[in-house]
C-alpha cells in the first residue's frame, strides 16, 4: 500500500507528483530503531548477562531492552495503528532523558558519570532515540489529523 500525493510547486505542471514513503517501511523504520536502542543499552551494560551497579540502574536497562523490543513488535503488528508509535516515543523519550540526567545533575548512586559527554556508546544512543522520537512524533501527527480528530491541534486556529 503505497500512499501518494500530489504537490504542484509554482512554475511545475500538474504532473509533479511527490511520493510519500509507505507506512509499512515507517513501521520498519521504527521498529529498527526500537531494537537498536535496545541493543545500544546490552552493549552499554556489557552483555546480555551483565548488570549495572547501582540495581535501580541495571533494571532500568533491561526494562529498556525487554521494551525495545515490544515496542518492534508492536511496531510491525498491523492492527497498532497509534499504540506502537506511543510505545516508541516513551522508549526514546526515558533513556534520553535519563542520559542527559545522569551527564548534567548525576543519579542516585551514579555521580561518576557527570560530565562525561565522551562517551561514544551514549552518543549513539542519543542518536538513535532522537530519531526514533521524531519519526514516532511525525507518526502519531499524522495519525492524529487522518483520524479526523474532533479536536484541532493546539498550535493550529480554527
Amino acid at each position: 500500500m503505497v500512499q501518494q500525493t500530489v504537490a504542484i510547486q509554482p512554475g511545475q505542471g500538474v504532473n509533479a507528483r511527490v511520493a510519500i514513503a509507505p507506512v509499512a517501511a515507517m513501521r520498519l523504520v521504527g521498529a529498527l530503531l526500537a531494537l537498536s536502542v535496545s541493543a545500544v543499552h546490552v552493549a552499554d551494560q556489557g552483555g546480555i548477562l551483565a548488570f549495572n551497579s547501582p540495581d535501580w540502574l541495571g533494571w532500568s536497562f533491561r526494562l529498556i531492552e525487554v521494551g525495545g523490543v515490544l515496542t518492534a513488535i508492536t511496531l510491525l503488528l498491523p492492527w497498532s495503528r497509534w499504540l506502537g508509535w506511543a510505545a516508541g516515543l516513551l522508549l526514546g523519550f526515558g533513556p534520553f532523558t535519563g542520559y542527559i540526567a545522569s551527564r548534567t545533575i548525576g543519579l542516585p548512586g551514579d555521580p561518576g558519570d557527570v560530565g562525561n559527554w565522551g562517551y561514544w556508546v551514549g552518543t549513539v544512543s542519543l542518536v538513535i532515540e532522537a530519531a526514533l522520537m521524531v519519526l514516532c512524533v511525525g507518526m502519531l501527527l499524522a495519525h492524529w489529523q487522518r483520524s479526523g480528530s474532533p479536536r484541532p491541534l493546539p498550535w493550529r486556529k480554527v
